[in-house]
């Protein structure tokens, strides 16, 4: 591994470390100890996010109508966005 690689990753596990410290308001000593498991738990939500990324888009290359299907998806998008902003809560059971 070359340098430049290792400082690249040393610096991308710094900020994982501090993003997650930040987030759920814990001391960087604890998440320090804990960067085995961030690192595995970050990878794995990335790995899962390219895999859900490419199996959409094959899934829309082939389809008839991308364009309709683009089209509902921002369209429920835009009004999950507008019920949140105007506070509207579905009922509960």
């Amino acid at each position: 591994m070359s340098a430049r690689a290792a400082a690249i990753s040393g610096l991308v596990v710094g900020a994982l470390v501090l993003a997650v410290a930040w987030l759920f308001d814990v001391s960087v000593s604890h998440v320090t100890l804990l960067a085995p498991v961030v690192v595995l738990v970050a990878a794995s939500v990335a790995g899962l996010a390219v895999f859900w990324y490419r199996a959409a888009a094959d899934s829309l290359r082939q389809s008839r109508h991308p364009r309709m299907i683009l089209g509902a998806a921002a369209a429920v998008v835009a009004v999950g966005i507008v019920l949140t902003v105007l506070g509207v809560e579905l009922p509960r059971e």
